[in-house]
């Protein structure tokens, strides 16, 4: 036998608010406005200051039930459930939403258990992804880069409907997109870089005082300021993600097909203004290469959607505007003297983001700017094994602290090296990646390679779309990296 002590002190708000907590038969129900929790337990529990507390006894083979629910204090209490009949319901729901997963080869559990991740970060109702479960875990210990991720961004919104139909989840994929679509639906001047679960555009961003962050590090945040922010990026992640589901197995939707013309017109009048880019910079707006690329992106899906679907526009025109767009950032993006293409129109500066460009199909993986930009990123943005996004040092993000590895970006190189042919360099880094996850297949964000420590908020969707893509690449006939691009891999090095 092991004797057990349990606590149990609810507090409302962001642990702002102490609740009344009455007694009730075998419950105690807490209450504070409209807010109300019930835990349902045979333990006595006994109150001790703003708590209460029970002690007991546990026997080889016997099972003892907490049930904690959550209820709106002016509605009939939730019923109660059978705890044990609920688990087995929840396993047996699993088991057979896993059984759908197609075969990946020598990466099958851990592209399982990333699967499992993205599910469980869907909200049901709407099928929106949330980035993360977490906010303000911070990106290097006790540093002030702590954001809210409690939030749908719609960046990797093509990676992650590839991940999904990939893996033979067409459902979750088309009820991402719907999620989308609804979304961004609107004056396509007010289209935002991120939204709430339903779909929720106000997410003013607030600071909690009175919360001490993880291991101090402050402030803890709450909301997003960078959701007003402009990034020229999320239209041709729209485009290229609707694009994209319907030429890979999701139907055609022409009801939608105004809405994303309305979104190019729009796009056509903004394209050249300079923007916060995709790492959400708080150091002022310039003028980012990745964010001309995927404004390239966003005529070329659209210009293929109606060569594809039959749709209608005005097809030559944004013929020549897509010319205007890659024409621009060959010659103002790519640095020679860098030999790389950089973060923005005339720096220095290398930006993991440039990884994406042969991904997105904005060049071949033969072109040798793609291969001497690569090849930079190695040399300059790697650390213990990982690629930084950028070199903090020499952007102008508004930030002080140091950040760690983003695992994303690792990944991006991990698809890139396989479209250049050097399979076995991608196997080790992909295998490397692999072995950050912790004890459970999870991710983070970011991975601090000074203190050997997942950093940034837990656990990550973009870091599990990224594993379950490049496993794909690594393992499938049918790749991502070519479905997105339409370029085929080189003959895998030997």
């Amino acid at each position: 036998t092991v004797e057990m002590r349990t606590e149990f002190a609810i507090r409302f708000d962001y642990g702002s608010i102490v609740p009344w907590v009455t007694r009730r038969d075998n419950s105690l129900r807490a209450v504070a406005g409209p807010d109300m929790v019930v835990l349902r337990t045979s333990v006595a529990l006994k109150p001790r200051g703003r708590m209460h507390r029970g002690t007991f006894v546990v026997s080889a083979g016997e099972t003892v039930a907490f049930v904690l629910g959550y209820g709106l204090s002016y509605l009939p209490v939730p019923e109660a459930i059978d705890p044990l009949a609920a688990l087995a319901a929840t396993e047996a729901n699993w088991e057979t939403w896993a059984k759908q997963c197609s075969p990946c080869g020598r990466y099958s559990n851990a592209v399982m258990r990333s699967l499992v991740t993205l599910k469980a970060l869907t909200y049901r109702p709407t099928g929106g992804i949330v980035a993360a479960v977490t906010t303000s875990l911070p990106e290097t210990p006790g540093g002030s880069r702590n954001w809210d991720y409690r939030i749908c961004w719609l960046r990797d919104a093509t990676f992650t409907l590839l991940a999904l139909m990939n893996s033979g989840f067409y459902r979750e994929a088309d009820s991402w997109r719907q999620w989308l679509r609804r979304a961004v639906a609107g004056d396509p001047a007010q289209v935002q870089i991120m939204y709430g679960l339903r779909g929720e555009r106000r997410l003013d961003e607030w600071e909690v005082p009175w919360l001490a962050g993880y291991e101090g590090a402050k402030p803890v945040r709450i909301g997003n300021a960078a959701a007003t922010q402009l990034q020229l990026d999320i239209y041709g992640e729209v485009m290229d993600a609707l694009f994209q589901g319907s030429r890979n197995g999701l139907p055609a939707e022409h009801a939608a097909w105004d809405l994303q013309a309305t979104m190019i017109e729009h796009l056509e009048t903004i394209w050249r203004e300079p923007d916060e880019g995709i790492w959400e910079v708080r150091g002022g707006r310039q003028h980012f290469t990745h964010s001309k690329v995927m404004a390239w992106v966003a005529f070329d899906r659209a210009i293929k959607a109606i060569e594809q679907f039959g749709f209608k526009g005005p097809i030559q025109r944004w013929r020549r505007v897509r010319g205007q767009i890659h024409e621009q950032i060959c010659e103002q993006g790519y640095n020679s003297q860098v030999g790389a293409f950089v973060q923005t129109y005339g720096s220095t500066v290398l930006d993991a983001s440039a990884l994406l460009f042969p991904l997105v199909g904005f060049l071949p993986p033969s072109d040798p700017r793609v291969k001497s930009t690569v090849e930079a990123i190695e040399r300059h943005l790697m650390v213990g094994g990982l690629v930084l996004r950028y070199d903090p040092k020499r952007t102008k993000d508004g930030l002080q602290s140091r950040e760690g590895a983003f695992l994303d970006c690792s990944f991006w190189l991990a698809d890139n090296l396989i479209l250049l042919g050097r399979y076995d360099d991608a196997k080790r880094l992909f295998e490397h990646l692999l072995s950050l996850c912790n004890d459970v297949g999870l991710l983070a964000e970011e991975y601090d390679t000074a203190t050997g420590r997942m950093a940034g908020n837990f656990p990550q969707a973009f870091s599990h779309v990224s594993l379950v893509n490049t496993a794909h690449n690594l393992e499938k006939h049918d790749k991502p990296a070519e479905q997105r691009s339409g370029w085929k891999r080189k003959t895998p090095r030997t």
